[in-house]
């Protein structure tokens, strides 16, 4: 019985740091059979230490992923383009023929954390934020093939 290829997804934020890290990371633990997941960035700012602490206590581990660009990525080869986020939405690149775009909106959590005293007082909005991007991601067939 031959196997069906896997979905090729990327999700895209501005800096690849946050939120289309924690998508990344849903998705693979979710539905990483049936997905083959990336993430990247309009820019590269590296990988958020409050996002990779979030993913950590749902026992996600993100810590091996690494922020990258979208040019740094064989875009043609992918099914779908997923920005998680309105500035990459607005900025995404043209995307060769045949590669699909999705729209998911979720808020910045170091935007939102922004007055936080420290980390603690910080994490509420970044497990906020992960637990949004996990409800949206359990629902994915709806949002790709619908």
């Amino acid at each position: 019985m031959t196997k069906t290829p896997k979905i090729k997804l990327l999700f895209l934020c501005t800096g690849n740091s946050c939120r289309s890290q924690m998508a990344e990371g849903w998705l693979k633990h979710l539905r990483g059979d049936d997905f083959e997941v990336f993430s990247a960035g309009i820019e590269a700012h590296g990988l958020n230490p409050l996002a990779l602490r979030a993913m950590r206590e749902v026992g996600v581990d993100i810590s091996a992923q690494r922020s990258q660009l979208l040019g740094d990525l064989a875009v043609e080869q992918l099914d779908y383009v997923l920005s998680v986020c309105g500035h990459a939405d607005q900025h995404c690149p043209d995307l060769p023929m045949g590669v699909r775009r999705v729209h998911l909106g979720f808020e910045d959590p170091p935007k939102l954390a922004a007055g936080a005293a420290n980390d603690d007082e910080a994490m509420p909005h970044y497990r906020r934020v992960r637990d949004e991007i996990k409800q949206q991601l359990q629902d994915i067939d709806q949002l790709l093939f619908c």
